[in-house]
């Protein structure tokens, strides 16, 4: 159970005064609905005011109180034009006060001419004009502080309300008794977590924000501890092949030292009776599933079953058929399950999974589901790990009499300190070498303005039968505006090329129609596919050799390295054009830069952790997997290792969750909801 001083915390929104329907639906948008995600919900900046008696007194950018009398209005000639409305300071010196859309009828009540009003907004200058856009309008009476949070805001809620509501929250917040090791504490003087929490609604709150960033890291460095020391009680059976299987594989390349170094490392991991819990992180291209194929069929060899979960149904097939592929002539039934599979032919496979005549399995959740019994699961393969949470790998495990063997895999090259923080329960094995004969993707930066001569080339290349990829910037799959213009796009390309060699594939497509479109595309009926990012993964069309990115300068360095992997995976010379906009940022250009200079995945992914943050790695995330609310990108470099070895000492100095600071760590467990994988276990 939740320790009951958590309640208060956990309690919707509408628990506090104030806040009914109405107020509730806004605040959900921001993803606040209880009152522990309004104490986390931290000011983006704070505003230092001043009071003045003129505009001269005050520089631009600075944000002001001032008193005014409004001596005009005036509206533009079209329904979108601001309406500006002229007043004086007590010296006689004009200001423009602008506001747009709806507010301006708000403003022509608040401000009529003649009245004088006291205002406070940052100056800003308009030619040779002072102007203040949308300022608020003080009552005469009031005050107004001279510092204040500014706080993430939805249409409905204004950020001295939200503020407001954040104050009713904190007085709802107990202190707890401490759960970090006196010594670190003394050595980064933060404060308790009570004063934390209140410290970083302040300005020079820095040590209160790190405080709760170091507790989310160190509870969720704990959870993760705490399953692999569950899991290594645990027990399983051995997989201890006897070579007839995997000394016969013919596989059509030499294995490289990267990836024999980490068969090895797999296979030592098989032979304990203590479940595996690994992850084979490799770049795109560096033979990934060859590595899991010898695993399955060790696991096959002892007389086990393997099982390889996909997130796509798509993806799943293509494992089939690679997999298929490198058996060859083997002895080994490898077979598929998925949502879409019905009547005779899942009743088949549902039969041979439980009789054992099915070594393999490949598929998607529906292997998840408590229909679908194993004979004897040995070893679970899990494709794109960034998908899966620790829960639901878990719920997997369940599924055999014993806890299988656990191997899972992602192509999302990533930095040592992250690894840690997002699959810290697990042991890794690093495929840094790419197998000798793949061509590297050409990279070229080209600017929007050439789009004709890009579409042209894009028909050069139809023509001789080759197969494209036009990527748009859909980076928010809610973001309408982005999917009108992805529309857009394919219409344009549809009325160049016809409508039976351009397809397109979006996040908001349902599965079955989208698998659709892409299996016209990857057997060949389809010449050019536009999309947004939901082909970053997961897509095998050897054929398709041109990647086009539009707004290159949109996406990050990690994604735009996974949607160039979806080329170069056939014989023929690939290439990746980016398309830039014409005002680009220092950033932008160095992660373009970077991008033409190499294709080395985790070159990459150091460099756009260090360019746009962990946010955007860890982030847009999907279902499963954990992310950092409080911490960000340099909080988890700088604090994830002191985490890892305080929650350590945790369980073997001071007593586990038994001990006085385990019983406080619960707690921090809970509030950061990272008990979640634990009980999960445990209930298994």
């Amino acid at each position: 159970m939740r320790p009951e001083i958590l309640n208060p915390l956990f309690a919707e929104l509408t628990s506090l005064k104030g806040i009914g329907a109405g107020l509730a639906k806004p605040l959900a948008r921001l993803k606040l609905e209880r009152v522990k995600d309004l104490l986390f919900h931290f000011p983006s900046y704070f505003v230092h005011r001043r009071t003045i008696e003129g505009l001269d007194d005050a520089a631009i950018g600075e944000t002001v109180i001032v008193e005014v009398t409004v001596i005009d209005h005036r509206s533009g000639g079209s329904a979108r034009s601001p309406l500006r409305i002229h007043a004086t300071d007590r010296r006689g010196d004009v200001i423009s006060l602008v506001f747009f859309g709806r507010n301006s009828g708000w403003a022509k009540k608040q401000l009529p001419v003649g009245a004088k009003r006291r205002l406070t907004g940052k100056l800003e200058a308009y030619g040779q004009q002072r102007q203040i856009i949308h300022p608020e309008v003080l009552e005469d009476s009031g005050t107004v502080p001279t510092v204040e949070p500014v706080y993430p805001l939805a249409e409905g809620i204004s950020n001295r309300r939200m503020g407001d509501l954040i104050g009713d929250a904190m007085e709802r917040a107990p202190d707890f008794p401490e759960w970090i090791e006196p010594s670190l504490k003394q050595k980064f003087e933060w404060p308790s977590w009570h004063a934390a929490l209140e410290a970083a609604h302040q300005p020079g709150g820095e040590a209160g924000q790190a405080r709760l960033a170091y507790d989310e890291l160190f509870s969720n460095q704990l959870a993760y501890l705490l399953v692999r020391a569950a899991s290594d009680r645990r027990k399983t059976w051995p997989i201890r092949g006897d070579g007839h299987l995997v000394d016969v594989l013919k596989l059509p390349f030499a294995l490289t030292d990267a990836q024999v170094r980490s068969v090895g490392e797999i296979e030592d991991d098989l032979r304990q009776e203590r479940p595996m819990l690994r992850l084979l992180q490799g770049d795109v291209g560096s033979g990934k599933t060859a590595v899991a194929m010898i695993a399955m069929l060790r696991a096959v060899e002892s007389g086990r079953q393997a099982a390889l979960l996909a997130p796509t149904e798509i993806l799943a097939r293509q494992h089939l058929a690679s997999l298929r592929e490198l058996a060859g002539s083997l002895p080994v039934q490898i077979e598929i399950l998925t949502g879409r599979d019905k009547g005779r032919v899942r009743e088949s496979t549902l039969m041979g999974l439980a009789n054992g005549s099915i070594d393999i399995l490949i598929g998607t959740h529906a292997i998840f589901q408590e229909t679908v019994l194993y004979k004897a699961l040995g070893l679970i393969v899990i494709d794109e790990q960034h998908r899966f949470g620790v829960s639901q790998r878990l719920l997997l495990a369940q599924k055999a009499e014993r806890a299988p063997h656990l191997l899972a895999m992602t192509a999302t090259p990533i930095p040592r300190t992250l690894t840690l923080a997002l699959h810290g329960e697990m042991d890794v094995s690093l495929l840094d070498e790419v197998p000798p004969g793949r061509t590297p993707v050409k990279t070229v930066v080209v600017s929007d303005e050439k789009l004709p001569e890009v579409v042209s080339g894009i028909g050069r290349h139809i023509a001789g039968g080759g197969q494209a990829y036009w990527v748009c910037p859909l980076v928010e799959e809610s973001d309408a505006s982005d999917l009108a213009a992805a529309e857009e796009r394919a219409a344009m390309l549809t009325l160049r090329f016809g409508g039976d060699k351009v397809g397109m594939v979006h996040g908001r497509m349902k599965g079955p129609e989208k698998d659709a479109v892409m299996e016209r595309f990857a057997s060949g009926a389809l010449s050019l596919l536009v999309a947004t990012t939901v082909i970053e993964v997961g897509v095998n069309v050897p054929n398709a050799s041109l990647m086009i990115v539009e707004a290159a300068d949109r996406f990050g360095l990690a994604q735009l390295h996974q949607l160039r992997g979806r080329v170069g995976r056939g014989s023929a010379k690939s290439t990746c054009l980016l398309l830039r906009g014409g005002q680009l940022s220092e950033t932008s250009r160095a992660r373009l830069a970077l991008m033409r200079e190499t294709n080395d995945g985790f070159r990459i992914a150091e460099e756009d952790l260090r360019l746009r943050g962990a946010g955007e790695l860890m982030g847009t995330r999907q279902s499963g997997e954990e992310s950092f609310s409080v911490a960000s990108e340099s909080q988890v470099r700088e604090l994830i290792g002191y985490a890892r070895d305080d929650a350590r000492m945790l369980i073997e100095r001071d007593g586990g969750l038994e001990g006085a600071r385990g019983e406080a760590a619960r707690i921090a467990l809970y509030l950061f909801e990272r008990d979640t994988a634990v009980r999960t276990l445990r209930s298994g």
